[in-house]
C-alpha cells in the first residue's frame, strides 16, 4: 500500500480557514507550525510534514471544543481527506486525554510545542510593547510558577513535553521562542 500524498500547505490553510474563524486560534496554529518547522530544520527532519502537523493540529477546535470530540472528530475528517497516518497520529497525541501514545519525534515535538506556544504568546502580550523580542526565558520560567497567569495553559504539558524530547526546558523554551520571533509580524507580536 502506498503512502498518501502529503497535502500542500495551501490545502491545509484552506481547511484551517474553513473550520476556524477566530483570528487568535488561527495565529496559534501558525505559531505551532512555525515552531514545528524550526525544530524539524534543527533536527534534520521533514520540515513540510512537521509544519503541516503543527498547522492543522487544532483545526477542529471551534466545532469540537471539548475533550470528548477534539481532536478525535477532526482526525476522522483528516483521514477522510487522505491525510497521512503519521500526521493523524501526531494530532491525536497532542491531546493527552486521547491516550494516543506519541511514538514519533514529530508527535513528541507537536505535544512539546502546543502549550508552550500559547504560553509564549501570553508572555509577549503582557510586555510593554506586546513583543516577543521582550520575552526572556527566565521571565517565562517565573511566569510558569504563577497560577493566575495564563491559567488555561498546562504547565505540566510544557514540562513533560521537554522531558519527553530529552531536552532541558530552558533550551526548548529558547528554541521555540526563536521560532515564534521568525513570524512575529504575522502574529502581531
Amino acid at each position: 500500500m502506498t503512502e498518501p500524498a502529503l497535502p500542500t500547505r495551501e490545502q491545509a490553510l484552506a481547511l484551517l480557514h474553513e473550520w476556524i474563524q477566530n483570528p487568535n486560534l488561527r495565529k496559534h496554529c501558525r505559531a505551532v507550525e512555525a515552531a514545528m518547522r524550526h525544530h524539524a530544520r534543527r533536527l534534520g527532519a521533514d520540515e513540510e510534514r512537521w509544519g503541516l502537523a503543527g498547522l492543522i493540529h487544532d483545526f477542529d477546535w471551534e466545532r469540537h471544543p471539548d475533550a470528548a470530540r477534539h481532536p478525535v472528530e477532526g482526525v476522522k475528517v483528516l483521514r477522510g481527506l487522505g491525510w497521512p497516518e503519521d500526521i493523524c497520529q501526531a494530532v491525536l497525541g497532542h491531546a493527552t486525554h486521547t491516550g494516543v501514545p506519541r511514538e514519533t519525534p514529530m508527535a513528541q515535538m507537536l505535544y512539546a510545542c502546543d502549550e508552550l506556544c500559547g504560553f509564549l504568546v501570553a508572555c509577549a502580550l503582557i510586555t510593554p510593547h506586546k513583543s516577543l523580542d521582550e520575552v526572556e526565558v527566565a521571565g517565562v520560567r517565573k511566569k510558569m510558577k504563577r497560577a493566575d497567569f495564563a491559567r488555561n495553559v498546562s504547565r505540566e504539558d510544557i514540562v513533560s513535553g521537554a522531558t519527553g524530547l530529552g531536552v532541558e526546558l530552558d533550551s526548548h523554551i529558547a528554541a521555540t521562542l526563536d521560532a515564534l520571533r521568525g513570524i512575529r509580524d504575522e502574529l502581531g507580536l
